[in-house]
């Protein structure tokens, strides 16, 4: 059994901090709103009132908090996990950010002594519930192999990539195969609906097909029934994606269609969509779609 410390108690991080309380470890948690602590304290997690709190307390401590921004505040900041954590002690960070953040502060840790792995996840509130996210790691590989078996009590493939920001690196990989293939899935049903076509027998043959994958299964319903409640907000894989950007700028890389696909979820966050699931980048195409049909 370890001691571990988890930060950031959403709709990710509440459910991998069960988990890791569920495979026998003590665990101290945090979050800055104290109502979200209370379900993890009822099942035997121990509340703390700052991020150097649970670092102090805590062999390995796992942060799941929304951008850059937030993770330097929790790491660094005058209460955060470089304030109370001991020399040996590692932090495991599953948001996704910036590679060159999860750099810039896992040289700030090591300077104390603390290790840093960047380990963000895809799998969505599902696979946080079940166990079976996917978990792409950054940092020292002995810190890794290290913690893998803590790892593997969140996520069924867990893949070691790289030096620091290597994990952020892989995410934002896995950031543009979900939202540019989420723009297909949106363009194709719009053709098929315009076209007078049944979408639903066209998604089965193509689920058949080439065409085949999660995104489409998953997604494509939701477009087609334009119910867009819940699971990844919009305004998550907006951030994602200009992270993608962001860092194809700094390496001169040219993402067409990467681009495009974060102009429509633009547009939607500036239609008021930013609490959507990010299936609703159909209602944008949608509309700036002509109604009628181009005649010779």
């Amino acid at each position: 059994m370890a001691n571990l410390g988890f930060i950031g108690l959403g709709s990710m991080g509440a459910p991998m901090a069960h988990n890791l309380l569920a495979a026998g470890h003590a665990l101290a948690v945090h979050a800055r709103r104290p109502e979200a602590m209370q379900p993890l304290i009822a099942a035997g997690a121990a509340a703390c009132s700052s991020p150097k709190d649970v670092a102090a307390r805590s062999d390995v401590i796992f942060t799941m908090v929304t951008d850059t921004r937030a993770v330097e505040e929790v790491a660094l900041g005058g209460n955060g996990i470089e304030a109370g954590a001991r020399p040996g002690s590692v932090l495991i960070d599953h948001s996704t950010i910036s590679p060159s953040g999860a750099r810039r502060i896992a040289t700030s840790l090591g300077t104390h002594g603390v290790h840093m792995l960047d380990a963000p996840v895809s799998g969505g509130c599902a696979g946080a519930r079940t166990a079976t996210l996917s978990i792409m790691v950054g940092g020292n590989e002995d810190v890794f192999n290290r913690c893998r078996p803590l790892l593997e009590s969140l996520g069924t493939t867990v893949v070691y990539i790289g030096g620091a920001g290597a994990g952020q690196v892989a995410k934002a990989c896995n950031q543009i195969c979900i939202v540019v293939n989420q723009l297909g899935a949106a363009e194709a049903l719009l053709l098929a609906e315009r076209s007078g076509v049944d979408f639903d027998r066209v998604k089965r043959a193509l689920m058949g097909g080439f065409a085949a994958s999660r995104i489409l299964d998953v997604q494509a319903p939701k477009m087609m029934s334009r119910r867009f409640e819940g699971q990844i907000e919009s305004r998550l894989h907006h951030k994602d994606m200009l992270i993608v950007l962001e860092l194809a700028r700094e390496l001169g890389a040219r993402l067409p269609a990467s681009a495009l696909a974060t102009d429509m979820l633009t547009a939607l966050q500036e239609a008021g969509g930013a609490n959507l699931d990010s299936a609703a980048v159909f209602t944008i195409l949608e509309r700036a779609s002509s109604r009628e049909p181009v005649t010779e």
